[in-house]
């Protein structure tokens, strides 16, 4: 995968392919920035590091980050964690996360990361975008009635463990 530098005097632009989903949210916020139709497609110069970095905390993967070199603050996660589900499409998660292998090795630790909710992914566990070409789409959220009547969490899922 690629990973991409582009700086000035006063910040450092960080861009991950493994985890960019092109939601397109850079390009809409800072166009004369962030431009797919010129090489490099990051022109950090075009506008303050401010805006820069604005633009920047609003990247939903994550795929986008930054340093700032001239003092100022760097990103800093919520105060709390969250994990918003995007209508037909990825799970988004903001906060300080640590993503674990089932092996309990650390994958990434970041901010910022959307994570495949489709099962299509072949960037497991982030989404890569294929819930477009699976035509991914959202169940109703609906608590069936076993949980609804459950005293334990046999009357939930009978038998032991995760299958």
């Amino acid at each position: 995968m690629a990973k991409r530098e582009y700086s000035t005097s006063e910040i450092t632009v960080y861009w991950d392919s493994e985890l960019c989903i092109h939601s397109g949210i850079c390009l809409s916020y800072l166009p004369e920035v962030f431009d797919l139709d010129q090489r490099p497609w990051v022109a950090v110069t075009a506008a303050t590091a401010d805006a820069v970095a604005e633009t920047i905390a609003r990247c939903p993967s994550g795929a986008l980050r930054y340093e700032r070199l001239d003092g100022s603050p760097g990103e800093q996660p919520p105060e709390r964690t969250t994990i918003i589900p995007w209508p037909n499409g990825p799970l988004t998660l903001r906060g300080n996360v640590r993503i674990m292998s089932a092996d309990g090795d650390v994958i990434a630790e970041e901010t910022r990361f959307a994570l495949c909710r489709c099962g299509a992914s072949q960037n497991q566990p982030f989404c890569d975008n294929s819930h477009r070409s699976v035509d991914f789409k959202d169940g109703e959220r609906v608590i069936g009635q076993r949980r609804e009547s459950a005293e334990s969490p046999q009357d939930v899922h009978p038998g032991r463990g995760i299958d």
